[in-house]
């Protein structure tokens, strides 16, 4: 029987393949003593259970499958640090891939699949509950028949009214610290849909405002995450996150958790500005313009004003 060595080239192809297939690179990766150790030293005895819904997650999701394992394995960690959970099923935390744009070195731009660590709005609720300055917090649904009124100037809503339809007119979020601070924030469904269109990397850019709308009345249960996958759990998510971030008590995880996915977004508009700035050249010695003099507010001719600077500057 042929040794390794000795193996046919077209056998030695396939046991290189095999050795270098993306989910035995992410097992050895996870494997490695220097993962471990920093698994380990967040989750402790619930290491190898967390470990193994990496690879579970992996597995199921083909999108993460077209990401390097080291860059899942880091956002993984980001999610192990605060110990939330990455089963899509709890809906505690997830890893959302966004093609971001990066910059290659003829000039062009290349989408890559990039794995982002997001919490979900169970997730920012557990992060609040630990630091142990909340006697309330709840977020849900508002449906039609249910908003009364909104105080701006006081800040308060009053949600008593009955709902009448399962029309899904807007989210609310609400907080009551031990100290007796209370707030509450309430975001239409049109206003929800407009800032998902506008901040969210997520959302594809053919998808409008309407159809954004629609999703929140629709009933159908998606396997995808994100706001095209579940757009009230969202909506849900970015309402208690934005009463957060403005009036919550917030320790380390939740800051961390928070900046983390502003700049997710952030780091994807900013790749759209970069992609498409200057792509037309704009000429300024054709523009047109006039000139004021300073000290009577006269407005002169062009070839006044360029006679005037010419005998205004200095002669080197």
């Amino acid at each position: 029987m042929a040794q390794n060595g000795n193996l046919p080239t077209a056998q030695q192809n396939n046991a290189v393949t095999k050795q270098h297939k993306p989910i035995e690179l992410l097992k050895s990766m996870l494997n490695a003593p220097s993962v471990q150790e920093q698994f380990n030293n967040a989750l402790h005895e619930h290491k190898d259970a967390f470990i193994a819904s990496i690879i579970d997650l992996w597995t199921s999701d083909k999108a993460l499958q077209g990401c390097a394992p080291q860059a899942v394995i880091a956002e993984a960690l980001r999610a192990a640090v605060m110990k939330l959970p990455l089963n899509k099923a709890l809906g505690f935390a997830y890893i959302v891939v966004f093609n971001n744009s990066v910059k290659n070195a003829d000039g062009s731009w290349t989408k890559v699949p990039t794995p982002t660590f997001v919490p979900g709005y169970k997730g920012y609720i557990q992060l609040a509950m630990r630091t142990g300055q909340y006697r309330t917090i709840n977020a849900d649904v508002v449906y039609e028949g249910e908003l009364l009124s909104v105080d701006k100037l006081r800040g308060t809503i009053d949600f008593s009214g009955k709902r009448t339809s399962d029309k899904v007119v807007g989210y609310f979020a609400y907080i009551e610290n031990l100290n007796g601070f209370s707030k509450t924030l309430y975001m239409s469904l049109s206003d929800m849909a407009k800032y998902a269109k506008r901040y969210s990397p997520s959302v594809r850019k053919d998808t409008t405002v309407e159809q954004l709308e629609a999703l929140a009345q629709s009933q159908t249960a998606s396997k995808k995450v994100g706001w095209e996958g579940n757009f009230n759990d969202m909506a849900i998510k970015t309402c208690l996150r934005r009463l957060l971030s403005h009036y919550g008590y917030l320790s380390v995880e939740m800051q961390d958790a928070i900046s983390h996915e502003i700049e997710s977004s952030e780091a994807d508009r900013n790749d759209l500005i970069a992609e498409n700035a200057n792509v037309q050249q704009i000429n300024l010695d054709a523009a047109s313009f006039e000139v004021v003099d300073a000290d009577t507010g006269e407005i002169k001719n062009a070839d006044a004003a360029a006679q005037t600077k010419e005998e205004d500057e200095p002669e080197y």
